[in-house]
């Protein structure tokens, strides 16, 4: 059963209300061919200084030896494995958050590492009390690669996402970078808005934790790193799901927030519309280096359906590059050449774009 007022499309793990001690904590890690990090990410949970209250794992239909590693480590740790068809990483998450019973939920991608202090700090301001409950508890985290060695020690210091999540135009302005792996979640405030989106393999962490802020909850920020995130070629940002969930997001957040007349702040043609432009054209760029043109003829429709949103000039240009772009090489001229992405790149900000917007009469 979803919640009232939910999005029917969002599975919500369960509506139940369990008996669980106030700040019990789960685990929870989705597993899909994580077979060569997830013996590291469990250790990373079995050497926590407060130890979750349940561990679970979801093999998510798996191909490789990953779960039998971890029913290795079940034998002699309390660890739980789940199994399910492969639905994706939103649909396993809400599936192990099923299974479990605790107030707090701890999420943990395969690939990422906690540092030894995570659940002990993140733990702390759900104890104080407070006006406003928190839906959650979020950390700085350390940028690692494919090898475990490190790229970044406080990566969110140098993005433009403000922290802690306050203001609604910031956080569709650009990627939130509130890290699942780095979260601690009230149960409460997740079941209360229906969990992940499940059409969703990216994009899904955004979705949620705008969603916990529109329903009222506050949130907290450590700014110290208590994990570490992996970028690797095989992170689900680098995969065709993720374009594909990006469009996903894109409308349904362009049908959630149009036009503020309030603010006199047009969402879509100056906020959301360029900040999902610059990411296909950057799709686009990146296939055209790589030379796959099915791909790339994927990545232009992207650019044309989010481009349409745009103020003119900028529509112009972009919808021109649509077409022209299909062409492997005449994409990489127009790229060679800058004629279309220097000056996109040097005009885009989106905040700009908002304050300009909010300087006119909204456009309807």
């Amino acid at each position: 059963m979803i919640p009232p007022g939910s999005d029917p499309h969002q599975m919500s793990p369960t509506t139940i209300r369990r008996s669980a001690p106030e700040h019990s904590i789960a685990a929870v890690i989705p597993l899909y061919n994580g077979a060569r990090w997830i013996e590291q990410t469990i250790n990373s949970v079995l050497s926590q200084t407060l130890s979750p209250d349940e561990f679970i794992i979801v093999d998510d239909g798996s191909t490789d030896s990953g779960p039998a590693i971890v029913e290795r480590f079940a034998k002699d740790h309390p660890l739980t494995l789940l199994r399910k068809p492969n639905g994706g990483q939103s649909s396993a998450r809400n599936f192990g958050i099923a299974h479990s019973k605790s107030a707090l939920i701890a999420l943990l991608d395969h690939d990422d590492i906690w540092y030894p202090n995570h659940l002990e700090v993140l733990v702390r301001p759900f104890k104080e009390d407070r006006a406003i409950p928190i839906g959650w508890v979020y950390s700085n985290v350390d940028e690692i690669d494919a090898d475990g060695k490190l790229m970044n020690r406080g990566l969110l210091d140098f993005n433009p996402a403000k922290h802690p999540k306050r203001c609604l135009l910031d956080c569709l302005s650009h990627d939130m970078l509130v890290l699942p792996s780095a979260s601690l979640i009230s149960r409460e405030a997740f079941e209360r808005v229906g969990g992940f989106d499940e059409r969703l393999s990216g994009y899904e962490d955004d979705d949620l934790f705008v969603r916990l802020l529109r329903s009222g909850y506050a949130n907290v920020y450590v700014r110290e790193s208590l994990s570490q995130f992996r970028i690797s070629p095989d992170s689900s940002s680098h995969s065709g799901r993720m374009a594909i969930s990006r469009m996903v997001y894109f409308e349904k957040i362009r049908q959630l927030f149009p036009t503020d007349q309030h603010h006199n702040v047009n969402y879509i043609r100056d906020v959301l519309a360029p900040r999902f432009s610059l990411w296909a054209l950057l799709e686009c760029i990146r296939f055209v280096h790589v030379k796959d043109r099915n791909a790339l003829a994927a990545a232009c429709n992207d650019l044309a359906t989010v481009a349409r949103h745009l103020r003119l000039g900028r529509r112009v240009q972009l919808m021109t590059f649509s077409v022209l772009g299909r062409s492997p090489r005449l994409a990489a001229a127009l790229i060679t050449a800058n004629t279309v992405f220097r000056r996109l790149q040097m005009l885009y900000d989106p905040r700009r774009r908002a304050a300009r917007g909010a300087r006119r009469p909204a456009a309807h």
